[in-house]
């Protein structure tokens, strides 16, 4: 009976069984301890555990792939509802230059670390993408440009939530130590963290006008997602002389110039919309990222991490702490 079922109830299943682990990673990171993980790392968690256990799941096939693709673009067109373009441009000017510096600084040194130390140039180059920009989703954006493995991709995902989680639990019990005022520690969170839950998590003991400025050091990162994409693509064109060699244009990022360009200017302004909706939009967004990493993660063998994600994680460890040392530095200025 397996076999005569119909493909387009294999594929809803598939989506399905995503957004089941998905649900579970929601929930666990409800409970106290596992909150400092989120619900992404968890899924990712969860997926990765499954496959090792169960081996990959053949029947929800079809449903797995459109969620680690499909459901991933749509994930990152939404992302962009929560980039105030308008905002970035008139207050943002000055954190967006930091920010640049900070994504350049973190992607040519995670990626010469991880070429002296003879890692998975791929993997090296998504880690240092998501250390700079904006951690999954950067990692999600520049994935299908510079054509990287859904393992890479989910192993490069989940070392970047958990090393941006502890990252961000240290900033925060370091913050009453340190030798600067709230506004400069939390511009120092916000060009220097990983994701923009962990600039929030470190923030936030900070007081509110420290998270705020937080917030906009970060969401200028997330600005310039957009045109590293375009110099990515730029760059796998022109990088040998193989003319057949194609880049696909990944149309989903002008979904999320759109997106930022409809939130900042007709949301509120031409459109009344409550927080409350514009929350529970982020959280949707939120889950639709996460099934789509549970599909990333079912990909994923043990093994080749053993063999392939040991090299990456130290280059990219290093270049988190020397990013710290240098944008506590720069924030201070």
């Amino acid at each position: 009976m397996t076999s005569k079922t119909h493909p387009f109830t294999k594929m809803i299943a598939g989506i399905g069984f995503t957004f089941f682990i998905a649900l579970v990673g929601y929930i666990l990171a409800l409970v106290p301890g596992f909150s400092r993980v989120g619900q992404l790392a968890g899924a990712i968690i969860i997926a990765i555990i499954y496959r090792q256990f169960f081996g990959y799941p053949e029947f929800f096939r079809a449903g797995i792939q459109f969620s680690s693709k499909y459901l991933l673009r749509f994930a990152i067109i939404l992302y962009g509802l929560k980039l105030n373009v308008d905002i970035i441009l008139q207050d943002g000017l000055g954190l967006l230059a930091k920010g640049a510096i900070a994504i350049v600084f973190a992607i040519l040194l995670t990626v010469y670390i991880g070429k002296k130390l003879k890692a998975n140039t791929q993997l090296a180059l998504l880690l240092g993408v998501g250390t700079g920009v904006c951690g999954a989703a950067a990692i999600a954006a520049v994935s299908p440009i510079i054509k990287a493995k859904d393992e890479d991709t989910a192993i490069g995902v989940g070392i970047i939530a958990l090393v941006g989680t502890i990252f961000s639990i240290i900033y925060t019990l370091i913050q009453p130590l340190l030798p600067i005022t709230d506004l400069q520690y939390g511009i120092w969170s916000g060009i220097s963290l990983h994701e923009l839950a962990h600039v929030a998590l470190a923030a936030e003991p900070a007081g509110e006008d420290a998270l705020a400025i937080a917030l906009l050091a970060k969401l200028g990162r997330v600005f310039l997602l957009v045109p590293l994409c375009f110099i990515l693509i730029f760059w796998m064109r022109n990088r040998n002389d193989d003319s057949n060699t194609k880049v696909s244009f990944p149309w989903f990022l002008i979904g999320f110039i759109g997106m930022s360009l409809f939130g900042s200017y007709v949301l509120g302004d031409i459109v009344p919309v409550s927080d409350i909706t514009m929350d529970a939009v982020s959280q949707v967004t939120t889950f639709i990222l996460t099934a789509a990493m549970v599909g990333l993660g079912l990909n994923v063998s043990l093994i080749d991490v053993k063999n392939k994600a040991m090299r990456p994680l130290i280059a990219m460890v290093t270049t988190s702490i020397l990013l710290s040392f240098v944008m506590y530095w720069i924030a201070g200025i």
